[in-house]
């Protein structure tokens, strides 16, 4: 059976959704929803329709999951409980600080209806989560090291953007190269926050704007920046679209540990994501999980999840014999 999806808001979130819902054969694309003027929105696939979002909760019979592609600031913890009330749901909810409220306010809405909602999909929270999971579980005895970029961050671009006085932004999230050499030697450093990265933000003001207080807005925003080193550039629209156009990222997650009766054997664990579309990667992650949603709602399971709770054999289409010939 095809799965119907649902997308709103068309950013680059929901364009990369749009794009890898076409991937995918056992997916169709239904409608996209936007808070704009539906007129002015162009999608890509022919035939489909771009509603007002509140048309929404009128077409749950003809959605079988909807991809929530707003920001995580401020958009996604009201939209995500609000929407698990009539769909199934997936999002990309990336403040890790607020996963766990976020997880019990989608709980709540979507064990009442009846629905699957699956959070903070992606590949930081998400493919980055598992593989910490799984290598702190092989490797009992280590620690954990997480490195992001060097690329752009949407989340972190969509908090400066939201400040005040801000016409667009761009934040890149650095490496520390000698932070990383170190991990990598099995050296085990202990990493604050600040050591392992640093970030760098790209700032179009609004003519007049108070630029000192912008950025000390964006330096001490918590869950965000205040815990790093971070340079605020203002810069022209014009060099914006110039030099910061593309949305490239990536990064590491390593984790360094021991095996043997007195801990003899020194082990190096190392996953590595290059990205030249973090929006497009995102999305291919989220879509994947949304066949997951759709097979777990099936089965009569409700309520949120996250990445953790999600057998990987959901997320393929292939069935669980080709999975064992081919794969396995």
């Amino acid at each position: 059976m095809t799965i119907r999806i649902g997308i709103l808001g068309y950013g680059n979130l929901g364009k990369g959704v749009e794009c890898a819902v076409k991937h995918n054969p056992d997916m169709e694309l239904a409608a996209v929803f936007t808070r704009r003027d539906p007129a002015g929105v162009k999608i890509l696939t022919p035939g489909v329709k771009v509603l007002p979002v509140e048309e929404a909760a009128g077409m749950k019979d003809q959605i079988d999951v909807m991809i929530l592609c707003g920001g995580s600031a401020t958009d996604l913890p009201v939209q995500t409980p609000e929407f698990a009330r009539h769909f199934n749901v997936v999002d990309s909810f990336d403040t890790h600080a607020n996963i766990p409220q976020h997880f019990e306010a989608v709980d709540a809405a979507a064990g009442e209806s009846g629905h699957v909602g699956i959070i903070s999909v992606g590949w930081d929270p998400g493919m980055f989560s598992l593989n910490r999971l799984l290598a702190g579980a092989v490797l009992p005895e280590g620690r954990d090291y997480t490195f992001w970029g060097k690329g752009v961050s949407q989340g972190h671009s969509d908090a400066i953007r939201r400040v005040q006085g801000v016409k667009d932004a761009r934040q890149y999230t650095v490496p520390v190269d000698s932070a990383l050499a170190s991990v990598r030697a099995g050296e085990n450093p202990e990493l604050t926050t600040r050591q392992k990265h640093t970030r760098d933000c790209y700032v179009v003001a609004e003519e007049g704007a108070d630029l000192k207080r912008i950025e000390e807005e964006i330096v001490n925003m918590p869950n965000y920046f205040a815990d790093y080193d971070t340079t605020v550039h203002f810069i022209s629209e014009e060099e914006l679209q110039r030099d910061h156009s593309g949305i490239p990222h990536g990064g590491f997650v390593i984790r360094s540990g021991h095996t043997g009766w007195d801990s003899e054997h020194s082990h190096v664990i190392e996953y590595s994501l290059k990205l030249d579309s973090n929006p497009e990667f995102t999305a291919s992650v989220i879509v994947a999980y949304a066949r997951a949603a759709y097979r777990m709602a099936a089965e009569g399971q409700k309520g949120c999840k996250t990445v953790f709770d999600v057998a990987p054999a959901y997320l393929s289409p292939m069935d669980g014999a080709e999975l064992r010939k081919h794969l396995l």
